[in-house]
């Protein structure tokens, strides 16, 4: 959904310090409690298929193999792994799966939820115009408030101190204390470009990595908001990033790599924190055709990745890596040693 001009026009910063503010939650989110332990294993058949390096006319061939996938009962907004835990926005509430899939927990959610993280103090949802910290069980704690009538917050990255908040509308990222107060603005010296809800945000390594999807790059911040350079450029071939506006997610790794998730072509991609391309990781065959880009995190040796009504998990395979080194850049012939491939 594109953004007109007008829309994109930020206002004053007077105009936005005054609306700024943080409300006390008071019922914006809706507890709901329940034994909810019936089993959503998937009963569907997956087909893992035999190793070739033949995908879509090129030589692509995935260095990870698909282990697990469950339905969700709904479309999948976004999502977050903790404890072995899967919390997912669905369109009207937040469920909690387990790894097999069982559904643990549901809580109904007041407003659309277009991000989700998962912390030690709360799980905080974004909601176009603000966002929540709630208990794990949807008890509400605290929440905020955007700056402007007009923001559409996009997506949010958790510091040990602070929210960062992508607002596709103004075309800037917006810096809050954990607690809801807002700090102050950071925008590109770049200018972001943002066509479409695809302005992904996350923090790694001491530093803030934000799509600048309109530019097909990835732009890096200090946590104090000073720009320290980018990486990406446009392109069809792995490495780059394709269409009108990619990358659509950013996140990062505990080990310091970044990996990002495409549109149009299905694509999810590993890069080191400095911009080094590492390799591709899954491609439109393992993650399926449709145009959409998935949510992706990692949990240790794990990739897990959300679309549609579906939560799948992928591990590292020796096989198709070995076949993955021979026939493309991938993970295959990547020689750093990290969490994914073991």
């Amino acid at each position: 959904m594109n953004q007109s001009e007008e829309k994109g026009k930020p206002l004053a910063r007077r105009q936005f310090l005054r609306a700024c503010g943080t409300a006390l939650a008071g019922g914006s989110v809706i507890a709901v409690s329940g034994n909810l332990a019936k089993k959503a294993t998937d009963k569907r058949k997956f087909a893992f298929g035999a190793l070739t390096p033949e995908r879509d006319g090129n030589t692509f061939v995935a260095p990870y193999r698909l282990v697990a996938s469950f339905e969700t009962g709904g479309a999948v907004h976004c999502f977050d792994v903790a404890d072995d835990k899967f919390f997912a926005a669905l369109p009207d509430r937040i469920a909690v799966f387990d790894a097999a899939g069982a559904r643990l927990a549901e809580f109904a959610a007041a407003r659309e939820t277009r991000d989700i993280a998962v912390a030690s103090d709360g799980v905080y949802l974004l909601h176009p115009a603000g966002f929540d910290a709630v208990s794990r069980d949807g008890a509400p704690l605290r929440s905020a408030e955007a700056c402007s009538p007009d923001s559409d917050y996009c997506s949010f990255a958790l510091t040990d101190t602070h929210v960062f908040v992508t607002d596709a509308a103004n075309k800037h990222i917006c810096k809050y204390t954990r607690n809801g107060v807002f700090v102050k603005f950071i925008d590109s010296p770049n200018r972001f470009i943002i066509p479409s809800y695809t302005f992904g945000i996350e923090a790694a390594n001491g530093m803030i990595y934000c799509s600048n999807s309109g530019r097909h790059s990835i732009e890096r911040f200090s946590e104090e908001g000073d720009y320290l350079g980018s990486f990406g450029k446009a392109g069809g071939a792995e490495g780059t990033f394709a269409g009108c506006c990619n990358p659509v997610h950013v996140t990062g790794t505990p080990w310091g790599d970044i990996i990002t998730s495409e549109k149009g072509v299905a694509r999810i991609s590993c890069y080191g924190g400095d911009g080094t391309f590492r390799g591709t990781l899954l491609a439109s065959r393992e993650l399926g055709r449709g145009a959409k880009a998935f949510d992706v995190k990692t949990e240790g040796d794990k990739l897990h990745v959300a679309g549609e009504g579906r939560i799948s998990t992928f591990k590292y395979d020796k096989q198709a890596a070995a076949l993955a080194a021979a026939a493309a850049a991938s993970c295959g012939n990547c020689a750093v040693n990290c969490p994914l491939r073991a």
